[in-house]
């Protein structure tokens, strides 16, 4: 099969690599329809974290092709989608709604979905099947439930984005886009979405933001206190992963609000005085996608959520380094990769 392999930071090759098989009778092996380039994924492009020819990829939709001997809940010819964590989804950190610390947890990144074929483990822990083959048009969208529109969702459930709430996002990445998504799902009053691109602006709005930020830092602090009366958002979405991210939506928080971060974080560290003082609540970390995923897919099976819209570049598999070249140069949000 071919899949995607990082040889080194900004060295993305489709190479030939040996078909996936049934290695644990907890697997199953997935023909992939779909697979994409996360903002996670640019990290290591970039040289923030090491790489050395590791196959790349973590989100994923497809069909199943074949099962280990203890797969119950998927069966051959279910087209599924699956979190970005592998989890058996029975430990009691899994039951706790913490599928992402499972027990057994597998990180499919180290797996690789960026390829024609991917071996899913913990298969019936991990996948979810849609109620039947989907049409063609909801393939983006069920592939952003893998892990982006899960991730924001957690995010803006971790930061109790709801009725009567203001929400702010810090970030307008895909996550955070979909964090945005999310929040007006969960009946945010009003959503703030803090960004300086015009296009990812209009999609904010389309997805619900009632405000945009352009100011960032301590601008964008004031901004949004100014827009707050004063008191600060009482919900904040951390949705990039750096030290001026992470100190931007802890400062944008009123005392007593929430914040939900999610950006993977790069060289963060929290001041103990000031977080002391802040009177805050501090959520989050890797995504728990499982617990959101069946009922996200019935929201976009059910046409009531259109998270496909975060894909505005679509290429082949074959020309993935394209893909993260666009992301890399912020000529694309988010890339979606066909097989």
């Amino acid at each position: 099969m071919r899949g995607v392999v990082m040889h080194a930071p900004g060295d993305v090759r489709v190479e030939d690599r040996e078909d996936p098989t049934i290695v644990e009778p907890t697997d199953a092996i997935l023909r992939l329809t779909a697979t994409c380039i996360c903002g996670s994924d640019l990290w290591p492009y970039r040289g923030a974290e090491p790489v050395d020819h590791q196959v790349m990829g973590h989100e994923y939709v497809g069909v199943v092709e074949a099962i280990g001997s203890d797969v119950r809940n998927v069966q051959v010819g279910d087209f599924v989608v699956g979190s970005f964590w592998a989890s058996d989804n029975t430990c009691e950190i899994c039951e706790a709604g913490y599928q992402a610390y499972c027990v057994h947890r597998v990180l499919m990144g180290t797996v690789g979905t960026q390829a024609e074929k991917v071996r899913v483990p913990l298969a019936d822990g991990t996948l979810v099947a849609t109620p039947g083959q989907p049409d063609a048009d909801l393939i983006p969208s069920l592939l952003a439930a893998s892990d982006v529109l899960g991730t924001g969702w957690f995010a803006a459930v971790a930061a109790e984005a709801g009725p009567g709430r203001t929400v702010a996002v810090v970030g307008d990445g895909a996550v955070g886009l979909l964090a945005v998504l999310a929040a007006k799902q969960l009946g945010a009053e009003r959503i703030i979405a803090m960004s300086r691109h015009a296009d990812r602006q209009a999609l904010a709005r389309e997805f619900g933001a009632t405000d945009v930020v352009e100011e960032r830092g301590d601008a964008g602090v004031a901004r949004i206190k100014e827009l707050t009366g004063g008191l600060g958002a009482h919900s904040v979405v951390e949705a990039v992963g750096t030290q001026e991210s992470m100190m931007q939506a802890i400062r944008s928080t009123r005392p007593g609000g929430h914040v939900g971060f999610v950006g993977v974080s790069h060289d963060v560290s929290l001041p103990g005085e000031e977080m002391f003082g802040a009177g805050i609540h501090l959520h989050g970390g890797p995504a728990p996608v499982r617990r959101f995923l069946p009922e996200l897919v019935r929201l976009i099976w059910d046409r009531e959520i259109d998270p496909g819209k975060v894909f505005d570049l679509t290429l082949p598999l074959e020309d993935a380094a394209a893909g993260y070249e666009a992301m890399d140069q912020r000529r694309a949000t988010k890339v979606l990769l066909t097989l």
